[in-house]
C-alpha cells in the first residue's frame, strides 16, 4: 500500500538548497546522516497534466510547486527573509503564481489555486 509522496530536488548545491528549506521555510525534518535531511512537506496532491493542448505543449517532465493561500502574504514574508524571485505574481488562470528561486536548486513555483484543493479529502 502506498503511503505517502517523496518529492525529489536535484541541487547544483544541496547544502544551500537544505538550508533553504530547514532555516527559511523552518520544514520539520529528520537528519540522516552526511549532511541528508529529509523534510516534512505537509498536506500534497498530484495533478496530471497534458503534454500538448490547444496551442499550448510541453515535454514529459515532472514539476514540484509550493501552494499557499495567500500568495501576497507569502510573497512579503518570503521577501523578508531575502527569499528572491525569479517572477513577480501573475494570473495564471489556474491559479496566482510567482517563481521563487531557491539557493543552489533553481526555480520553484509558489502558487495560491483558484482550482479546486484535494489535499485535505
Amino acid at each position: 500500500m502506498i503511503t505517502s509522496v517523496h518529492t525529489l530536488i536535484y541541487a547544483d548545491d544541496a547544502v544551500a538548497a537544505r538550508a533553504f528549506f530547514r532555516d527559511v521555510l523552518g520544514w520539520p525534518h529528520v537528519a540522516e546522516g552526511g549532511g541528508w535531511l529529509i523534510f516534512k512537506t505537509g498536506p500534497s496532491e498530484l495533478g496530471v497534466h497534458p503534454t500538448g493542448q490547444g496551442d499550448w505543449s510541453t515535454t514529459q517532465h515532472h514539476e514540484v510547486t509550493l501552494m499557499c493561500d495567500d500568495i501576497e502574504a507569502t510573497v512579503a514574508n518570503l521577501k523578508s527573509k531575502d527569499v528572491g524571485f525569479s517572477k513577480e505574481i501573475s494570473d495564471e488562470g489556474f491559479g496566482l503564481t510567482a517563481m521563487m528561486t531557491v539557493p543552489g536548486a533553481g526555480d520553484m513555483m509558489l502558487y495560491q489555486p483558484k482550482h479546486a484543493i484535494a489535499y485535505d479529502l
